[in-house]
């Protein structure tokens, strides 16, 4: 009813975010810049988070924010599934935290009045505050990874037990991911369907159609890691794929 109302009344249907990212995405510098500014409480408030204190438009950290923005702009596929803002928030976290370490190192090492003691306690209290940093971002990509399972009808849990129990089983597994995200028609045909394209890609791997059919859910779950911004759960991945 809403939609036909919208045609007889001449009602201009409101662009989504994940709309206007892709307009900007493909040139149009005005929609970029119209999102930059409309969006700047949204990377002040995902800064702030990350610093702990309230960041205004004047600080360091809120240009390092505004970069990420940009970059997320680009970097985002909306066949991945994921909201744009849950994406752009990832982005930001992680470069206002690459932001700080450089800072306080840069800091430190121009500091000629420190000296071995009170450098010691310093690297402490970076290495703790880093550390405080990645368990929390470890967190948001756990979080923003298991709304993407979800949209599979997929759990962590599911995806635990679905685990090949064999190292070669998992490489296996992991050379079709690989695979998947090379290829972008097959790519956008999972997040889009929602289901593999079997068929395609047996043709593209080293890898039986019994094998993949049997790994379905891994193998998903995987492409979904390796097709975003999961730093953390990349080198997780890296450590089952060695063990």
């Amino acid at each position: 009813m809403r939609s036909m109302l919208s045609i007889l009344f001449g009602v201009k249907r409101k662009h989504t975010v994940e709309e206007l990212v892709m307009q900007a995405q493909s040139g149009d510098d005005i929609v970029q810049n119209e999102l930059l500014e409309q969006y700047k409480p949204f990377i002040a408030k995902t800064v702030s988070s990350v610093c702990k204190r309230y960041i205004y438009e004047t600080d360091d950290e809120f240009s390092i924010g505004l970069i990420a923005f940009h970059e997320a702009i680009e970097k985002y596929t909306g066949v991945k599934g994921s909201s744009f803002l849950s994406f752009c928030e990832l982005v930001i976290k992680r470069r206002v935290i690459d932001y700080i370490r450089k800072e306080v190192r840069s800091r430190q090492l121009q500091d000629p009045s420190i000296d071995d003691s009170t450098q010691y306690d310093a690297d402490l209290s970076i290495n703790y505050y880093s550390q405080k940093l990645e368990q929390e971002m470890r967190k948001e990509e756990i979080i923003h990874y298991n709304e993407q399972l979800k949209l599979f009808s997929l759990s962590l849990e599911e995806i635990v037990n679905e685990t090949p129990k064999h190292k070669q089983a998992r490489k296996n597994a992991m050379e079709v991911a690989e695979w998947i995200v090379r290829h972008p028609d097959v790519l956008e045909a999972l997040f889009l369907k929602k289901r593999l394209q079997i068929g395609k890609i047996e043709k593209g791997v080293h890898v039986s159609r019994k094998t993949i059919e049997r790994n379905r859910k891994y193998i998903i779950a995987m492409t979904i890691v390796l097709a975003g911004e999961y730093v953390y759960l990349k080198d997780y991945i890296k450590g089952v794929l060695t063990s």
